[in-house]
């Protein structure tokens, strides 16, 4: 196993994981001084002691994703969600990561520092469930944060328990195919993405001086396979093998073959595992490209509900 299992919680814990490691020590950034409480070893008690923070730290789960935390439960742990603290805690300042092992393992939301006792006291006690915790994110993947709702929200309604092979291992995108009622649309979708290799791929045969960069070619691995048929962006995180950085994991989907500009729905891996963004299928290739040149963060590509669609250039009656 790529990660070491975690260590099982005692009653009434909660795991708080470091996924960022300094000097081969684990770092925290400032989240520790922001959710209140006071260390006492490896424990922060919060809410009165209601909750108790177990602190994880070790070089083994050095760039851990939640993605990837599902698979490290022990077994027969009783574990309804964990906590990491990773790069966007420790270098950007943002809220911790919560990931659900429960409803649908894998998918993450970010939360206020100084609520993570709060909302962890509320899922355990049922006020909240994680499909809240998804209706109420902003386009950052912040519940209740301030950066504007999305135009096209995460679904956040648990789909049946199904399992899924895993995606394939790849440091870049991958395309699947989720919805099997269209076969001239795929086809056609791949054709307007440059047409599929022999050995499976979109976007391999690029002419370096042909390349439009306002419409930047998407390189993926294709999966067209009907055990995918449904499946969810919340679900997608946890089929992403771990180690393996890619990039990013597009899906077609109904809406792909129902709406103009055959709109891939891209799923973020890493900052929100689960978080979504709606593009028309040319603009994927300048999502990927810019996520691997750390030029831009995915919230970026996330439409805000009501703004007008940035890529929004064609004229009227193109649907391409």
């Amino acid at each position: 196993m790529p990660f070491a299992e975690l260590p099982r919680p005692a009653p009434g814990e909660v795991l708080l994981v470091s996924t960022c490691y300094e000097h081969g020590k684990a770092s925290w950034g400032g989240l520790l001084g922001e959710i209140g409480g006071r260390r006492d070893g490896d424990v922060v008690p919060l809410e009165d002691g209601r909750v108790r923070l177990r602190l994880v730290g070790g070089r083994e789960w050095d760039y851990m994703h939640g993605g990837n935390v599902p698979a490290l439960v022990p077994e027969g742990a009783s574990m309804q969600v964990a906590v990491l603290a990773d790069i966007p805690v420790v270098h950007g300042g943002d809220g911790p990561l919560l990931v659900d092992l429960a409803s649908v393992p894998g998918r993450g939301v970010r939360v206020p520092p100084a609520r993570l006792g709060e909302i962890l006291l509320d899922l355990r006690d049922g006020p909240l469930t994680f499909d809240d915790l998804v209706r109420g994110m902003d386009l950052r993947g912040m519940y209740e944060g301030d950066a504007g709702e999305p135009e096209f929200p995460v679904p956040a309604t648990a789909p049946p328990k199904r399992d899924f092979p895993s995606l394939p291992a790849t440091e870049v995108s991958v395309l699947v195919r989720t919805c099997f009622d269209d076969e001239d649309g795929w086809r056609g979708l791949l054709t307007a993405l440059g047409g599929v290799d022999a050995d499976g791929w979109v976007g391999t045969d690029l002419d370096l001086d042909e390349i439009d960069v306002e419409n930047y070619p998407l390189t993926a691995v294709v999966v067209d396979d009907r055990a995918f048929e449904d499946l969810q962006p919340g679900q997608v995180p946890a089929l992403v093998p771990a180690r393996e950085h890619t990039t990013l994991v597009a899906l077609a989907d109904a809406r792909t073959f129902a709406e103009p500009g055959r709109p891939l729905t891209v799923v973020d891996l890493y900052d929100a595992p689960g978080n979504v963004a709606v593009l028309p299928a040319r603009k994927v290739g300048s999502l990927a490209c810019n996520l691997d040149l750390a030029n831009m963060d995915f919230f970026e590509f996330v439409l805000e509900k009501g703004a007008h669609p940035w890529w929004d250039d064609r004229p009227s009656g193109d649907g391409g």
